[in-house]
C-alpha cells in the first residue's frame, strides 16, 4: 500500500480510541499498518513508514500499541508437519449449558490452536494440532469429552493442507 491510497482514506483522529462495542477504533494509517505487515512481518519500521507516510518511530509506537491492544499479533507461522506435529482435525463440539465456559476450557488447552463459537450444527469448531494419531485421540477421548457439558464430538481429521494464509487485509 502506497501513502496515496492512505491518504485516500479518511483520516481518524480516533486511531487508538473504543468504539461503541469495546473494540479498538483504528484510523487509515493503522490500517495501512496492519496490511503492510500481513504483507510481511519482518518489513522495517523505515520501510512501513514511508508506505504510510510516518516516521520509523511513529510507526514502532503504532505497532506497540496494535499489539498490546491485541488487534494483531506478529508470529512466525509455521507448517505443522515440518516441526513434528503429523495430525491436525479440526472438531466439532456439542455442548449442553455454558458454551463459553467450554470454550474457555479449551482455550486452555495448547494443542487446541482455533477455538470459534459458532451458530449451525456445532456450537463449538475446534482446530487441533497433535504430534500423531495417539495423541489427537488422548485430546479428544481424555479431555475434550471431560469438560462439563460437552456432549459430542465429530472430528475431521486434516488428509493435506492446501492453503493457509492471513492476507484477507482490513476494512
Amino acid at each position: 500500500m502506497h501513502s496515496d491510497v492512505v491518504a485516500s482514506r479518511s483520516a481518524d483522529p480516533r486511531d487508538s480510541s473504543e468504539s461503541r462495542n469495546g473494540t479498538p477504533h483504528l484510523d487509515a494509517v493503522s490500517l495501512a499498518i496492519i496490511e503492510q505487515l500481513q504483507e510481511d512481518g519482518r518489513r522495517p519500521y523505515a520501510a512501513i513508514g514511508k508506505a504510510v507516510g510516518l516516521s520509523e518511530a511513529a510507526v514502532r509506537q503504532r505497532v506497540q500499541k496494535l499489539l498490546d491492544q491485541g488487534v494483531m499479533q506478529i508470529v512466525a507461522v509455521t507448517d505443522p508437519l515440518t516441526v513434528g506435529f503429523r495430525r491436525q482435525a479440526m472438531v466439532g463440539i456439542h455442548v449442553e449449558g455454558d458454551v463459553e465456559s467450554a470454550a474457555e476450557a479449551l482455550t486452555a488447552m495448547p494443542e487446541c490452536e482455533y477455538v470459534v463459537m459458532t451458530a449451525g450444527s456445532f456450537d463449538l469448531m475446534v482446530e487441533i494440532v497433535c504430534e500423531d494419531d495417539d495423541h489427537l485421540l488422548e485430546v479428544i477421548n481424555r479431555r475434550i469429552r471431560a469438560i462439563p457439558g460437552v456432549r459430542s464430538t465429530e472430528s475431521f481429521v486434516y488428509l493435506k493442507l492446501k492453503k493457509q494464509t492471513y492476507m484477507w487485509g482490513t476494512r
